[in-house]
């Protein structure tokens, strides 16, 4: 292990300091998941409004969170974005296969979707600005 401090968020994962495949900003990441939030708690209102006022009136409990779920998992395996990650410009890569990686695997995403479920993971960063659930799965958000 060296030990120099490291001069930029990322450099220990051999990512760049600015521009694309570069770790992505806190305030970024955050517009992508309100993004993501908003979009399923809007989608799950859609679905449950057509099933009667019932199923409405249990909004915006648990039902944003399948649509989320969807969003995240098939956005990781297929896209390796969200939809809102798309909006602002960022992916998510697996750290040990480098920025030219396919999109994570399905026990990564299912995994760090669920740590993502309690948020708790979100809010404890590294050095490198990467949440717990990213740390676990050994993947990153960047730019690009």
């Amino acid at each position: 292990m060296s030990t120099q401090p490291q001069a930029y968020r990322g450099e220990t994962l051999g990512l760049p300091e600015h521009g694309p495949g570069s770790l992505a900003q806190g305030g970024r990441r955050l517009g992508a998941f309100l993004v993501d939030g908003i979009a399923s708690s809007v989608i799950a209102g859609l679905f449950t409004h057509s099933f009667g006022s019932d199923a409405a009136s249990q909004l915006p409990r648990l039902w944003s969170l399948l649509p989320w779920a969807i969003d995240y998992v098939l956005g990781m395996l297929l896209l390796g974005r969200t939809v809102g990650m798309y909006l602002f410009g960022l992916r998510i890569i697996r750290v040990d296969r480098g920025l030219d990686s396919d999109a994570v695997n399905p026990w990564r995403a299912v995994v760090r979707t669920a740590l993502l479920f309690i948020l708790v993971p979100a809010l404890v960063w590294d050095r490198d600005g990467r949440g717990l659930q990213d740390r676990f799965t050994d993947t990153a958000v960047v730019n690009g």
